[in-house]
Protein backbone atom coordinates (compact mmCIF):
# COMPACT_ATOMS: atom_id res chain seq x y z
CA UNK A 1 0.00 0.00 0.00
CA UNK A 2 1.65 3.53 -0.86
CA UNK A 3 2.36 5.82 2.02
CA UNK A 4 2.51 9.66 2.31
CA UNK A 5 6.38 10.55 2.88
CA UNK A 6 6.16 13.28 5.63
CA UNK A 7 8.25 15.67 6.74
CA UNK A 8 7.84 17.46 10.46
CA UNK A 9 8.58 21.41 11.40
CA UNK A 10 10.01 21.73 14.68
CA UNK A 11 10.88 19.12 17.60
CA UNK A 12 8.03 20.33 19.38
CA UNK A 13 7.41 18.04 22.24
CA UNK A 14 3.72 17.22 21.02
CA UNK A 15 5.23 16.18 17.48
CA UNK A 16 8.26 14.55 19.20
CA UNK A 17 6.28 12.66 21.97
CA UNK A 18 3.00 11.97 20.45
CA UNK A 19 2.06 12.67 17.05
CA UNK A 20 5.33 11.40 15.48
CA UNK A 21 5.03 7.88 16.98
CA UNK A 22 1.51 7.54 16.40
CA UNK A 23 1.81 8.56 12.45
CA UNK A 24 4.99 5.89 12.46
CA UNK A 25 2.62 3.48 13.70
CA UNK A 26 -0.34 4.33 10.66
CA UNK A 27 -0.79 2.29 7.55
CA UNK A 28 -0.64 5.86 5.36
CA UNK A 29 2.17 7.71 6.91
CA UNK A 30 6.02 7.30 6.24
CA UNK A 31 7.72 9.90 8.46
CA UNK A 32 10.82 10.82 6.05
CA UNK A 33 12.35 14.33 7.67
CA UNK A 34 12.10 16.52 10.55
CA UNK A 35 13.57 20.08 10.59
CA UNK A 36 14.35 22.89 13.59
CA UNK A 37 16.50 25.41 13.70
CA UNK A 38 19.01 23.55 16.34
CA UNK A 39 20.16 21.33 13.48
CA UNK A 40 21.89 18.97 16.37
CA UNK A 41 18.59 18.57 18.14
CA UNK A 42 17.17 17.48 14.96
CA UNK A 43 19.79 15.24 14.70
CA UNK A 44 18.93 13.84 17.98
CA UNK A 45 15.35 12.80 17.37
CA UNK A 46 15.44 11.93 14.14
CA UNK A 47 18.41 9.03 15.47
CA UNK A 48 15.94 8.60 18.33
CA UNK A 49 12.70 7.92 16.47
CA UNK A 50 14.44 6.34 13.37
CA UNK A 51 13.96 9.21 10.83
CA UNK A 52 16.11 9.13 7.46
CA UNK A 53 16.46 12.81 7.02
CA UNK A 54 17.12 15.32 9.13
CA UNK A 55 17.44 19.52 8.59
CA UNK A 56 19.18 22.71 10.54
CA UNK A 57 15.77 24.84 8.82
CA UNK A 58 12.57 24.71 7.94
CA UNK A 59 13.22 25.86 4.37
CA UNK A 60 15.55 22.63 3.54
CA UNK A 61 13.15 20.37 4.36
CA UNK A 62 10.87 22.11 2.33
CA UNK A 63 13.26 21.91 -0.50
CA UNK A 64 13.04 17.97 -0.14
CA UNK A 65 11.67 16.88 -2.95
CA UNK A 66 10.98 13.43 -1.21
CA UNK A 67 8.23 15.28 1.58
CA UNK A 68 4.82 15.05 0.50
CA UNK A 69 3.23 16.58 3.45
CA UNK A 70 4.53 19.01 6.23
CA UNK A 71 2.87 18.40 9.68
CA UNK A 72 3.24 21.82 11.64
CA UNK A 73 3.62 22.08 15.35
CA UNK A 74 5.11 25.25 15.42
CA UNK A 75 3.82 27.78 18.07
CA UNK A 76 0.36 29.14 17.28
CA UNK A 77 2.24 32.99 15.67
CA UNK A 78 4.31 31.26 13.42
CA UNK A 79 1.43 28.78 11.91
CA UNK A 80 0.00 31.06 9.03
CA UNK A 81 3.26 31.98 7.75
CA UNK A 82 5.20 28.31 6.94
CA UNK A 83 1.92 26.65 6.19
CA UNK A 84 1.83 29.61 3.50
CA UNK A 85 5.44 28.59 2.81
CA UNK A 86 4.77 25.37 2.53
CA UNK A 87 2.04 25.31 0.13
CA UNK A 88 3.85 27.45 -1.75
CA UNK A 89 6.62 24.56 -1.86
CA UNK A 90 4.09 22.01 -3.45
CA UNK A 91 3.01 21.16 -0.02
CA UNK A 92 0.59 19.09 1.75
CA UNK A 93 -0.11 20.65 5.30
CA UNK A 94 -1.61 19.39 8.37
CA UNK A 95 -1.23 22.30 10.46
CA UNK A 96 -1.99 22.36 14.69
CA UNK A 97 -4.36 24.34 16.29
CA UNK A 98 -5.52 26.92 16.01
CA UNK A 99 -5.03 27.09 12.76
CA UNK A 100 -3.81 30.96 13.33
CA UNK A 101 -4.39 33.51 15.86
CA UNK A 102 -7.79 34.99 15.04
CA UNK A 103 -10.19 34.64 12.48
CA UNK A 104 -8.39 37.20 9.81
CA UNK A 105 -5.44 35.03 9.90
CA UNK A 106 -7.04 31.72 9.64
CA UNK A 107 -9.40 33.13 6.62
CA UNK A 108 -6.03 35.01 4.90
CA UNK A 109 -4.96 31.29 5.08
CA UNK A 110 -7.66 29.77 4.02
CA UNK A 111 -7.94 32.34 1.17
CA UNK A 112 -4.37 31.47 -0.07
CA UNK A 113 -4.89 27.73 -0.13
CA UNK A 114 -7.92 28.17 -2.12
CA UNK A 115 -5.62 29.22 -5.04
CA UNK A 116 -3.59 26.14 -4.61
CA UNK A 117 -6.57 23.58 -5.15
CA UNK A 118 -4.80 20.38 -5.41
CA UNK A 119 -3.23 21.25 -1.59
CA UNK A 120 -4.72 19.08 0.67
CA UNK A 121 -4.58 21.91 3.97
CA UNK A 122 -6.07 21.31 7.79
CA UNK A 123 -6.36 22.01 11.34
CA UNK A 124 -5.22 19.03 13.55
CA UNK A 125 -8.07 18.88 15.77
CA UNK A 126 -7.69 14.95 15.96
CA UNK A 127 -10.44 14.12 19.06
CA UNK A 128 -12.73 14.52 15.73
CA UNK A 129 -11.67 10.75 15.09
CA UNK A 130 -11.39 9.05 17.85
CA UNK A 131 -13.79 6.04 17.77
CA UNK A 132 -15.95 7.48 20.81
CA UNK A 133 -16.76 10.18 18.90
CA UNK A 134 -18.21 8.14 15.91
CA UNK A 135 -20.11 6.67 19.08
CA UNK A 136 -21.55 9.34 20.59
CA UNK A 137 -22.68 11.39 16.69
CA UNK A 138 -24.02 7.86 16.70
CA UNK A 139 -26.06 8.35 19.46
CA UNK A 140 -27.40 11.56 18.98
CA UNK A 141 -28.17 10.70 15.38
CA UNK A 142 -30.27 8.12 16.87
CA UNK A 143 -32.39 10.38 18.95
CA UNK A 144 -30.83 8.75 21.90
CA UNK A 145 -31.11 11.77 24.05
CA UNK A 146 -33.59 13.90 21.96
CA UNK A 147 -33.11 16.85 20.94
CA UNK A 148 -29.98 18.86 22.60
CA UNK A 149 -30.37 21.35 24.99
CA UNK A 150 -26.74 21.69 26.12
CA UNK A 151 -23.47 20.50 26.45
CA UNK A 152 -20.64 21.33 29.20
CA UNK A 153 -17.20 20.67 28.44
CA UNK A 154 -14.15 21.46 30.67
CA UNK A 155 -10.59 21.04 29.84
CA UNK A 156 -7.36 21.99 32.45
CA UNK A 157 -3.57 21.62 33.25
CA UNK A 158 -1.43 23.10 35.32
CA UNK A 159 1.43 25.06 34.06
CA UNK A 160 2.83 28.13 35.13
CA UNK A 161 6.59 28.12 33.65
CA UNK A 162 6.61 31.58 32.76
CA UNK A 163 8.68 30.56 29.32
CA UNK A 164 6.70 27.71 28.22
CA UNK A 165 5.04 28.85 24.69
CA UNK A 166 1.97 28.66 26.15
CA UNK A 167 2.39 30.97 28.72
CA UNK A 168 3.27 33.61 26.35
CA UNK A 169 0.92 36.44 24.94
CA UNK A 170 2.99 36.92 21.81
CA UNK A 171 3.24 33.08 21.22
CA UNK A 172 -0.70 32.76 20.91
CA UNK A 173 -0.19 31.45 24.42
CA UNK A 174 -3.08 30.86 27.23
CA UNK A 175 -6.21 28.57 27.96
CA UNK A 176 -8.37 29.82 25.28
CA UNK A 177 -6.09 29.46 22.21
CA UNK A 178 -4.46 26.18 23.84
CA UNK A 179 -7.41 24.05 24.78
CA UNK A 180 -10.69 26.25 25.60
CA UNK A 181 -10.21 25.94 21.53
CA UNK A 182 -11.40 22.42 21.90
CA UNK A 183 -14.18 23.01 23.86
CA UNK A 184 -15.72 25.36 21.18
CA UNK A 185 -14.69 23.14 18.85
CA UNK A 186 -16.52 19.86 20.11
CA UNK A 187 -19.75 22.12 20.79
CA UNK A 188 -19.77 23.09 17.23
CA UNK A 189 -19.36 19.65 16.22
CA UNK A 190 -21.96 17.91 18.22
CA UNK A 191 -24.43 21.10 17.16
CA UNK A 192 -23.67 20.51 13.64
CA UNK A 193 -23.84 24.47 13.97
CA UNK A 194 -22.49 27.87 14.33
CA UNK A 195 -23.87 29.78 17.73
CA UNK A 196 -25.27 32.71 16.84
CA UNK A 197 -23.84 34.96 20.08
CA UNK A 198 -21.18 34.57 22.90
CA UNK A 199 -20.20 35.32 25.81
CA UNK A 200 -17.19 34.94 27.17
CA UNK A 201 -15.35 35.67 30.27
CA UNK A 202 -10.87 35.58 30.83
CA UNK A 203 -8.91 35.49 33.38
CA UNK A 204 -5.27 36.74 33.02
CA UNK A 205 -2.07 36.18 34.80
CA UNK A 206 -0.84 39.47 35.79
CA UNK A 207 2.57 38.74 35.25
CA UNK A 208 2.59 36.43 31.89
CA UNK A 209 -0.46 38.43 30.52
CA UNK A 210 -2.34 35.12 29.34
CA UNK A 211 -5.92 33.94 30.39
CA UNK A 212 -5.13 31.09 33.11
CA UNK A 213 -9.05 30.57 33.40
CA UNK A 214 -11.53 30.98 30.98
CA UNK A 215 -15.85 30.54 30.35
CA UNK A 216 -17.89 30.66 28.03
CA UNK A 217 -21.28 30.27 26.61
CA UNK A 218 -22.44 29.75 22.84
CA UNK A 219 -25.93 30.66 21.77
CA UNK A 220 -27.52 28.11 19.38
CA UNK A 221 -30.36 28.53 17.39
CA UNK A 222 -31.63 24.76 19.26
CA UNK A 223 -29.49 25.27 22.28
CA UNK A 224 -26.17 26.60 24.43
CA UNK A 225 -23.02 25.13 25.02
CA UNK A 226 -21.08 26.39 28.25
CA UNK A 227 -17.24 25.67 28.84
CA UNK A 228 -14.16 26.17 31.27
CA UNK A 229 -10.73 25.82 30.80
CA UNK A 230 -7.44 26.80 32.54
CA UNK A 231 -3.96 26.42 32.62
CA UNK A 232 -3.41 26.57 36.87
CA UNK A 233 -5.93 24.13 37.39
CA UNK A 234 -5.79 20.17 38.41
CA UNK A 235 -5.85 18.32 34.80
CA UNK A 236 -9.26 17.37 34.07
CA UNK A 237 -11.22 17.04 31.11
CA UNK A 238 -15.11 16.29 30.59
CA UNK A 239 -17.71 16.75 28.33
CA UNK A 240 -21.60 16.20 29.07
CA UNK A 241 -24.42 16.61 26.02
CA UNK A 242 -27.71 16.60 27.87
CA UNK A 243 -30.94 15.99 25.83
CA UNK A 244 -34.69 16.25 26.41
CA UNK A 245 -34.80 12.50 26.72
CA UNK A 246 -31.31 11.55 28.09
CA UNK A 247 -27.40 12.81 28.45
CA UNK A 248 -24.11 11.54 27.36
CA UNK A 249 -21.10 11.63 29.48
CA UNK A 250 -17.79 11.64 27.76
CA UNK A 251 -14.90 10.97 30.42
CA UNK A 252 -12.37 12.16 28.10
CA UNK A 253 -13.16 13.71 25.31
CA UNK A 254 -10.37 15.67 24.45
CA UNK A 255 -6.93 13.63 24.55
CA UNK A 256 -8.78 9.69 25.60
CA UNK A 257 -5.51 7.04 25.67
CA UNK A 258 -4.57 4.85 22.88
CA UNK A 259 -3.62 2.00 24.52
CA UNK A 260 -7.29 1.40 26.95
CA UNK A 261 -10.93 1.87 25.95
CA UNK A 262 -12.38 5.05 26.26
CA UNK A 263 -15.69 5.28 27.78
CA UNK A 264 -19.02 6.64 27.58
CA UNK A 265 -21.59 6.98 29.90
CA UNK A 266 -25.02 7.03 28.40
CA UNK A 267 -27.95 8.18 30.57
CA UNK A 268 -31.44 7.61 30.14
CA UNK A 269 -34.74 6.68 31.90
CA UNK A 270 -33.42 6.27 35.48
CA UNK A 271 -30.52 4.07 34.02
CA UNK A 272 -26.76 4.16 32.90
CA UNK A 273 -25.27 2.09 30.13
CA UNK A 274 -21.28 2.37 30.50
CA UNK A 275 -20.14 2.36 26.54
CA UNK A 276 -16.90 1.58 26.07
CA UNK A 277 -14.61 1.92 22.53
CA UNK A 278 -11.84 0.36 20.76
CA UNK A 279 -8.12 1.49 22.04
CA UNK A 280 -7.41 3.76 19.22
CA UNK A 281 -4.88 6.07 18.99
CA UNK A 282 -6.85 9.61 17.25
CA UNK A 283 -3.33 10.95 16.31
CA UNK A 284 -2.90 8.04 14.25
CA UNK A 285 -6.07 7.71 12.82
CA UNK A 286 -6.08 11.16 11.80
CA UNK A 287 -2.45 10.71 9.82
CA UNK A 288 -4.03 7.90 8.07
CA UNK A 289 -7.20 9.88 7.05
CA UNK A 290 -5.24 12.86 6.08
CA UNK A 291 -2.83 10.90 3.91
CA UNK A 292 -5.83 8.91 2.35
CA UNK A 293 -7.88 12.61 1.43
CA UNK A 294 -4.15 12.53 -0.61
CA UNK A 295 -3.68 9.66 -1.98
CA UNK A 296 -7.47 9.56 -3.59
CA UNK A 297 -7.32 13.13 -4.07
CA UNK A 298 -10.35 13.32 -1.86
CA UNK A 299 -11.52 15.87 0.08
CA UNK A 300 -9.76 16.87 3.86
CA UNK A 301 -11.88 15.39 6.90
CA UNK A 302 -12.14 19.03 8.32
CA UNK A 303 -12.11 21.62 5.72
CA UNK A 304 -10.65 25.35 6.36
CA UNK A 305 -13.53 26.80 6.84
CA UNK A 306 -14.49 24.61 9.80
CA UNK A 307 -11.16 26.37 11.22
CA UNK A 308 -12.43 29.79 10.44
CA UNK A 309 -15.64 29.54 12.52
CA UNK A 310 -13.43 28.35 15.40
CA UNK A 311 -11.61 31.06 15.20
CA UNK A 312 -14.68 32.96 14.72
CA UNK A 313 -15.98 31.97 18.26
CA UNK A 314 -12.78 32.48 20.16
CA UNK A 315 -12.69 36.21 18.90
CA UNK A 316 -15.94 36.44 19.89
CA UNK A 317 -14.95 35.13 23.41
CA UNK A 318 -11.88 37.69 23.59
CA UNK A 319 -14.06 40.44 22.60
CA UNK A 320 -17.12 39.68 24.84
CA UNK A 321 -14.48 39.37 27.76
CA UNK A 322 -13.17 43.01 27.00
CA UNK A 323 -16.20 44.71 26.89
CA UNK A 324 -18.55 42.28 29.32
CA UNK A 325 -21.02 42.18 26.64
CA UNK A 326 -23.12 39.07 24.32
CA UNK A 327 -21.02 39.10 20.54
CA UNK A 328 -22.97 38.40 17.86
CA UNK A 329 -21.26 35.82 15.61
CA UNK A 330 -22.11 36.39 11.65
CA UNK A 331 -24.01 33.66 10.31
Amino acid sequence: MSKVRWGIMSTANIGTELVIPAMQQGELCEIHAIASRNGERASEVATELGIPVSYSSYDALLTDVDVEAIYIPLPNHLHVEWAKRAIEAGKHVLCEKPLGLNAAEADDLRQFASQYPETKVMEAFMYRFHPQMDRVKKLLNDGAIGQIQTIHSEFSYYNTDPDNIRNIPEYGGGGLMDIGCYCISISRYLYEAEPRKVFGKMDIDPAMGTDFRTSGILEFDKGTATFTCGTQQAAFQHANIIGTEGRIEVEMPFTPAGDKPARIWYHYDGQSDEILTEPKNHYTLQGDLFSGAILDDTPVPTPLDDALHNMIVIDGVVDSSKTGEWIPLES
